[in-house]
């Protein structure tokens, strides 16, 4: 194939000598010649209309910063230490049980769903409905079984100082319901005397320490919590000291 000859016009041509390297180049000029174009020089020039770039860093120490502030995560509750329940070993006053009770005290406390006070003392809640009739304080010849098992715990402290309370639920007047409780405390008190040849002092507290509601949170009434509130409670309180 014979050799290409390029005619350029008098007067001038554009050629595109190179592509944008980081901001704009102008084109060269393209001078009239007979050469061919693989022999002529090309150079990239920057045009001077050309806006500078520079790479600059963000800050001036240039170091690269978290577009956000650094957060400190914390729980959106305060933490809570959960205490353990309380066992047989927490309220058992080891100290006041026979050696050989110890086994069987600790089955009764776990049975009778035994709790202690702030004072130490051994709290044991007997349903009402299980040891009496609707307002009465006769005893039910059912509620033996569990006034049994309640004198077989005093066995375990032979010198505890015995307290039974009454307790009725938040209907009726405060009068009728403290003589009622009253009356179920002691019909309890000496079913428990007759059980162990130990007397237990008796105080009726009517409505005045609720276990649950009365009423649900819209003022109706709670039959549930009611029934709760209706209980005989048997306190074995801690023993003299020795000698004391």
């Amino acid at each position: 194939m014979g050799q290409l000859r390029v005619k350029v016009r008098s007067w001038q041509i554009a050629v595109l000598a190179g592509a944008a390297v980081a901001g704009s180049y102008a084109m060269a000029d393209v001078v009239r010649s007979d050469r061919k174009l693989s022999a002529l020089e090309s150079r990239l020039v920057p045009a001077s209309s050309a806006p500078e770039t520079r790479l600059a860093p963000q800050n001036r120490e240039g170091n690269l910063t978290p577009s956000h502030p650094e957060t400190s995560l914390t729980p959106s509750r305060p933490q809570t230490s959960l205490a353990p329940a309380a066992g047989p070993s927490t309220i058992l006053r080891e100290a006041e049980v026979p050696p050989e009770r110890l086994e069987r005290t600790r089955e009764l406390l776990v049975e009778l769903k035994a709790a202690p006070t702030p004072a130490k003392a051994i709290s044991i809640d007997l349903p009402a409905d299980v040891l009496f009739d609707f307002d009465k304080y006769e005893l039910r010849s059912d509620a033996a079984p569990s006034l049994d098992k309640a004198a077989e715990l005093i066995k375990s402290y032979p010198d505890a100082p015995l307290l039974v309370r009454g307790h009725t639920d938040g209907k009726g007047t405060d009068a009728y319901n403290d003589q009622l409780s009253e009356r179920r405390a002691q019909a309890v008190a000496k079913e428990l005397e007759a059980r162990t040849g130990r007397q237990a002092a008796t105080r009726g507290l009517g409505r005045r320490e609720p276990v649950a509601p009365n009423l649900t949170s819209d003022g109706k009434d709670n039959p549930d919590g009611r029934q709760r509130n209706r209980r005989v409670q048997i306190l074995i309180e801690v023993a003299p000291a020795k000698g004391g």
